[in-house]
């Protein structure tokens, strides 16, 4: 992989790890702000924040694998 992919790989890990951490942010401030009156969105926001974190985690290993060869 050249220098630009390789560049271009890592910032979109990085993209992926704030979103992530902004899904899951979300998900914190609802369980801890609202868990009570909003609990009908936990299944939605879950959700979406494992999706995030699973798409994270799978181009982080890419990017492992790509350093590492």
């Amino acid at each position: 992989m050249d220098a630009h992919k390789l560049a271009d790989l890592e910032r979109l890990v990085n993209q992926l790890k704030f979103d992530a951490t902004q899904k899951a942010n979300h998900l914190h401030d609802l369980i801890e702000e609202r868990l009570l009156t909003h609990f009908e969105e936990i299944p939605k926001v879950a959700d979406a924040t494992y999706k995030a974190c699973k798409e994270w985690h799978e181009k982080h290993e890419e990017l492992l694998k790509v350093k590492s060869a």
